[in-house]
């Protein structure tokens, strides 16, 4: 199968985000042994999910990790002109969700795997294929952990996020948390007789936006866009009617962070701030949702330069989105983001791959094959 037939399929899979994926994993174990390469299924605590590792080479010497994620996102936005979970193909352009974010990065490594199962490989090449990613990089953490039972500590880890095949050296990390406050209802007349969640809330509210104003004259790092960690509260939910004292509200908090800062600390005086209303008669309740370290990998490091190489274009230096490259890096493995497709047209309607951008990309796979070979 070409890669446009690939993501064809992979396309018709609707692997959203926090779903059961089990129809996808099945199809790509399947087509990966036809081809030669030992798969390993790795199902997450969840029950309803699974992250796929497969290997094609000896997997006891080191050799390098191909990343992506098999879920996409909801596709609940109104412009689509066509079926989202069908791929449409319109000259060059072959639309429909993940194409880009990231599925078709899945589609070209699958299109090579024929042609690197033929090659008489030195050193392995892994592919590691993770769920949750859009949740927070929720699945791969899983996979990692359990790599030194699946194979020699790999060289370096190259995540396919749509980059226009740039190679990319850092991003920023990522933490985020829900935070429920209960209070008391009753009738709105007597507010003596309730403890409102909302006015409580905005305590809380403030605390966020002092921590996020301040992160802006703190530690900068001139590589990202804005050059500062960042906070903000993204959502806020409670209260029935406007009669009613609201006793519950639940609110979701990220913090993004610059290289050298943990993600999770940035939401500490958040957390406090709404503990701290415990002593108000409130109860609260804090969960920390996801959480993933920056990636920052040095200009001269060899991952770098070989992905230069093989690109033909030179590295850049940072973006302000995350990945899972960072998690592979913190387990002590350099990691370097490059992959086909625009990140301007994830997440959005009518998100669309070129064919090109898949041959480009497979090109790049059979080229990274080619310098493992005996």
């Amino acid at each position: 199968m070409n890669a446009k037939e690939i993501l064809d399929r992979l396309v018709g899979f609707p692997s959203v985000v926090g779903t059961p994926n089990d129809g996808i994993v099945a199809w790509i174990t399947d087509y990966a042994e036809r081809c030669g390469a030992k798969v390993t299924v790795l199902p997450g605590p969840e029950g309803d999910r699974a992250n796929l590792f497969a290997t094609i080479g000896p997997n006891h010497v080191p050799g390098y990790v191909l990343s992506g994620h098999m879920d996409v996102v909801p596709a609940l936005e109104t412009a689509w002109t066509s079926d989202p979970f069908r791929l449409r193909a319109d000259g060059d352009r072959l639309f429909g969700r993940g194409t880009s974010d990231m599925k078709g990065f899945l589609a070209a490594l699958l299109a090579a795997l024929p042609a690197i199962a033929d090659m008489p490989l030195s050193r392995p090449l892994h592919f590691a294929f993770s769920y949750d990613e859009e949740a927070g990089c929720r699945g791969v953490p899983h996979l990692i952990r359990q790599l030194p039972e699946l194979c020699a500590k790999p060289i370096g880890a190259i995540i396919g996020e749509p980059s226009g095949l740039r190679p990319i050296r850092a991003h920023k990390g990522k933490a985020a948390a829900r935070v429920e406050i209960r209070g008391r209802s009753g009738h709105s007349s007597r507010p003596d007789q309730g403890l409102n969640a909302i006015h409580g809330f905005a305590c809380v509210l403030l605390a966020a936006v002092r921590a996020g104003d301040a992160l802006q004259s703190s530690r900068l790092d001139p590589c990202f866009e804005p050059p500062y960690s960042s906070l903000q509260v993204g959502t806020v939910s409670g209260g029935q009617a406007v009669n009613i004292i609201p006793d519950c509200l639940t609110a979701e908090i990220e913090a993004r962070a610059i290289t050298g800062v943990t993600p999770s600390d940035l939401l500490e005086p958040v957390r406090l701030a709404a503990l701290g209303l415990e002593q108000r008669g409130f109860q609260t309740k804090w969960e920390l949702l996801s959480s993933y370290p920056a990636l920052s990998l040095a200009a001269d490091a060899p991952l770098a330069t070989l992905m230069e190489g093989l690109t033909g274009v030179e590295t850049l230096a940072a973006v302000s989105y995350g990945t899972e490259a960072g998690l592979f890096q913190a387990a002590g493995i350099d990691a370097i983001i490059c992959g086909p497709g625009d990140i301007a047209r994830a997440h959005r309607a009518d998100e669309f791959i070129r064919g090109d951008e898949l041959t480009a990309c497979q090109t790049m796979i059979e080229r990274l094959a080619e310098t493992l070979r005996n």
